[in-house]
């Protein structure tokens, strides 16, 4: 009994019942685990050394790796299950778990995702011998080029020097923007240029003025961090999508350069993995992707974060 109280008593603080709930699931890293909590490391690695002691976790060392889990023990009565029990229900009153499920679910994606490892490692060599004719502009043109003739929504368009592209080959681009004159500009270009598929909207991303399920990719290019309520441009986007339409999100990787607000007039100062793949979730989408593609080596070191969604 007293070992079920001192467990009991463990669990009255909120951050180590997180902790017994993500180590019930996988063995993790101190650093998987930080980046999970959103916790400083000496904090997390204080609320183990508790959990350790009692014999509620263990670790293993692989490598240079240590991995804490929950510690097995066979028990011949209901104690455990009942405990089982007990740790859910108070898993409900502490508002983080949600959270916690959806950041456990991508640190393991990458975990396993060895492909991206392996570019990671390489990261910064590539660009550091001249290879003529490559440039990301080019990769562009020629990956919208394959882009089958579909309705296209390009929400957040400024310009439209996407849509442009996009219009190339789409069956029909509808751009969006809540700027009067970015709107004209980009009008007045589609029609020197001769693009009849590509229509310019005046409207706000958040309620885009595009009808319901008519739409086959939309897409929020470096728009979402300019937006009041982020999470409702996401519904936006669901909204206006046909069943199985699929939407693409590049903005911003949280960062702490707040003069962003001022120069480039962002309302959000990006946006961590976690919350897009929430907002994609509480949105509808399925088969949410998130993926970090680019890291610029100048001060503030922004980093790109691609998400995708389908209806």
């Amino acid at each position: 009994m007293a070992s079920t109280l001192n467990f009991l008593r463990l669990l009255a603080d909120p951050t180590r019942l997180r902790l017994v709930l993500l180590l019930e699931q996988e063995e993790l890293s101190v650093a998987e685990l930080q980046e999970i909590l959103g916790m400083g490391q000496s904090r997390i690695s204080s609320h183990l050394a508790q959990l350790k002691r009692a014999s509620v976790v263990e670790d293993r060392r692989a490598g240079k790796n240590v991995y804490y889990g929950m510690v097995r023990k066979e028990d011949p009565n209901a104690a455990r299950s009942q405990l089982n029990e007990l740790i859910r229900t108070l898993a409900s009153e502490v508002p983080e778990t949600a959270k916690d499920a959806t950041a456990l679910k991508l640190v393991l994606r990458k975990r396993s995702d060895k492909a991206r490892a392996y570019f990671d490692e390489l990261a910064g060599k590539f660009g550091r011998s001249y290879v003529p004719g490559r440039s990301w502009q080019a990769l562009a043109h020629t990956l919208i080029a394959l882009l089958p003739a579909q309705t296209v929504a390009d929400l957040g368009a400024g310009e439209g020097t996407l849509s442009q592209l996009l219009a190339k080959t789409a069956k029909k681009v509808i751009a969006v923007d809540n700027s009067p004159k970015m709107v004209e500009f980009g009008a007045r270009l589609a029609q020197e240029h001769g693009f009849t598929n590509l229509e310019y909207c005046l409207g706000d991303i958040e309620d885009p003025p595009i009808e319901k399920g008519c739409v086959d990719l939309a897409i929020l290019s470096q728009a979402l961090h300019h937006a009041i309520h982020p999470e409702r441009a996401i519904a936006g986007a669901h909204r206006i999508l046909k069943p199985g339409g699929r939407l693409v999100i590049l903005d911003l990787l949280s960062h702490q350069f707040d003069r962003a607000r001022e120069l480039y007039a962002d309302h959000w100062l990006g946006f961590s993995e976690v919350q897009l793949h929430q907002w994609l979730e509480e949105s509808g989408f399925h088969k949410v992707e998130i993926t970090v593609v680019a890291r610029e080596k100048e001060s503030p070191h922004f980093q790109t974060v691609f998400a995708t969604g389908t209806k």
